[in-house]
């Protein structure tokens, strides 16, 4: 579907405000006639033939029709504002619940910036054409029929002259867009860089200071500013060209209807009243053309911020998110991972995995960075989807089942714990909207984090910073835990839980990950052996496959990788603790 038909499409449903603004530019478009009309009665019927008389009455007439356009623009711009606000709600409703639904690996391949510049900057401009280009383009377009039907019925030769510019103006502006599609497009992928650079750079705003980095970045920056520059600059520089030759065709208009008309008085062929009338008007016919060119700017550029809008909205939504089997609730917690394979794009990740997770049971997965631990987990969630081979949840295959319903049932908590820029209720909240205060002070005792929020100015109702950013790694983690036993899930999942912390806030993190972990099946990415010597399966990874799989007392006697890394942690440990 075209690009403008589809921006068009977000006002059918508004059809009452449509209709209403319609109904408002068909009136005040006709009213603009009546006042030219009375200056050429006021001249041919009072001026010229004494009938001082009518003054008055054609003098209410034209004080009538102005106030009534006045006040049909009120209305209209009163209608204009709730479509406006409308369609942009709807937009940004759209884009937002589609950005929900893209599949994980979508935004592996997308700068943050990069999106928000297309909810934040390019709604709006896509707004702009679908607001104003549909009341002034509209108003403008009824507005040039009905003074040129206007003119004609006065004289028609002065009207061909009024309307000679007019096919000099369409073809200009046909070549003007026609080359100006490509700078515009320019213009947002220019801002699409210095907006990503400048996200990037405020979330790593102590990495630059700790480097004191910021006259490089402010360098680097500069750049993709002055990119911007240019390519605005090269937009405006085509529009001041395009813009003034479009004037100047609007005042030859004007000179040849005062000479043609002057010239037909001289020749008795017209009278004075006429040529008031037309010099009185034109500024109707000329006004509206040169608004026509504006909105002709104004599509080119909401055009190139609707085309990238659209890309996100047709790209294809996450499989199954909210179609498949259902898992039942509560599960079992019974997985199985059988000879899976799986790549990101051409590089080979897992290979022929194979291992189980009976109900209750905690599995761990060891060895170094790179070797798929993560990717294990993230199968299971299916933020991504295997190549081959086959994982099962209480004998469902994984790859046909509703992802809403697989994920109701997993909690996960990460190394890096994420928080909102909210309350301390609001992310708890997050794993079940109906928890009650004592469900969270509950979840936050067993992950003894209960007496840190209780010194918070406001306890639960304390704003923790972006990205938790007020409280310290072990407290945002034993937030994120207590997150996880509101919600409660029959399958846990941990990445690296209990990572980077020190010693004593290990201690409290394992406990409450103990209590977390009771009567569920958990999945443990750890390479600390105090989070995993207790494991009922261990797995040893190793570029993508499973090396070693067993107790951790069994693993120790076959004295292999996982034997080595346990006495590196051990070492590690007893540093950590002599510290």
């Amino acid at each position: 579907m075209n690009t403008v038909t589809r921006i068009f499409a977000y006002i059918k449903r508004s059809p009452a405000l449509a209709s209403g603004l319609l109904i408002c530019a068909v009136a005040m478009t006709l009213l603009v006639i009546v006042f030219p009309q009375i200056s050429s009665l006021v001249v041919s019927e009072v001026l010229e033939n004494g009938r001082h008389e009518m003054l008055f009455p054609y003098i209410s007439i034209a004080l009538a029709a102005f106030f009534s356009r006045d006040l049909l623009n009120y209305l209209r711009i009163i209608l204009n504002n709730h479509l406006e606000q409308k369609v942009i709600y709807d937009l940004r409703s759209d884009l937002y619940k589609k950005l929900q639904r893209l599949p994980v690996r979508w935004f592996d391949n997308r700068r943050s910036g990069d999106v928000m510049t297309r909810v934040a900057e390019d709604v709006p401009m896509m707004e702009r054409l679908l607001i104003d280009g549909i009341e002034q383009g509209l108003i403008a377009i009824l507005q040039v029929i009905v003074v040129s039907v206007f003119l004609f019925t006065k004289n028609a030769t002065l009207a061909l002259c009024a309307l000679a510019p007019l096919p000099f103006l369409v073809i200009s502006a046909y070549f003007y867009s026609r080359h100006s599609q490509d700078r515009h497009r320019h213009v947002r992928k220019a801002t699409d860089n210095m907006n990503s650079m400048l996200h990037d750079n405020i979330a790593g705003i102590r990495q630059i200071k700790s480097y004191a980095a910021e006259e490089p970045e402010l360098k680097h920056f500069n750049e993709k500013s002055s990119a911007l520059k240019s390519a605005t600059l090269k937009v405006m520089r085509a529009w001041a060209i395009y813009s003034s030759s479009m004037s100047f065709l609007n005042s030859l208009g004007y000179i040849l209807v005062l000479g043609v008309g002057a010239y037909q008085i001289i020749h008795s062929q017209s009278e004075i009243s006429t040529l008031v009338a037309f010099l009185t008007v034109i500024w109707a016919l000329y006004d509206p053309i040169s608004r026509l060119h504006q909105l002709n700017q104004m599509a080119l550029s909401s055009r190139a911020a609707a085309e990238r809008v659209f890309l996100i909205l047709d790209t294809d939504d996450e499989v199954q998110a909210h179609s498949g089997t259902k898992l039942p609730s509560p599960a079992n917690g019974h997985v199985v991972f059988n000879d899976v394979s799986f790549s990101y794009g051409d590089i080979p990740t897992l290979k022929n995995i194979q291992l189980e997770a009976k109900p209750g049971q905690m599995v761990a997965l060891v060895g170094s960075t790179g070797a798929g631990k993560s990717t294990i987990v993230n199968l299971l969630t299916r933020f991504y989807e295997y190549n081959e081979g086959s994982i099962t949840v209480d004998g469902i295959e994984l790859n046909k089942m509703d992802k809403q319903s697989l994920r109701s049932q997993i909690g996960y908590v990460t190394q890096d714990a994420f928080l909102f820029n909210d309350t301390v209720r609001h992310n708890l909240l997050l794993a079940d909207r109906s928890a009650s205060d004592e469900q969270m002070w509950n979840a936050l005792e067993a992950a003894n984090a209960a007496g840190f929020v209780r010194e918070l100015s406001n306890g639960l109702d304390t704003i923790v910073g972006e990205r938790g950013v007020k409280l310290s790694g072990g407290e945002r983690q034993r937030l994120s835990i207590a997150r996880a036993l509101i919600k409660n899930p029959p399958i846990l999942l941990l990445d690296e839980a209990t990572a980077a912390v020190d010693s004593h806030t290990e201690r409290l993190i394992q406990q409450a990950l103990e209590n977390l972990m009771e009567n569920r099946t958990a999945f443990v990415i750890a390479h600390r052996l105090s989070t995993i010597r207790n494991a009922d399966q261990i797995h040893y990874l190793e570029r993508g496959c499973i090396i070693e799989t067993g107790k951790h007392d069994e693993l120790i006697q076959l004295d292999g990788h996982y034997a080595k890394l346990c006495r590196q942690s051990l070492l590690t440990e007893q540093q950590q603790a002599d510290n």
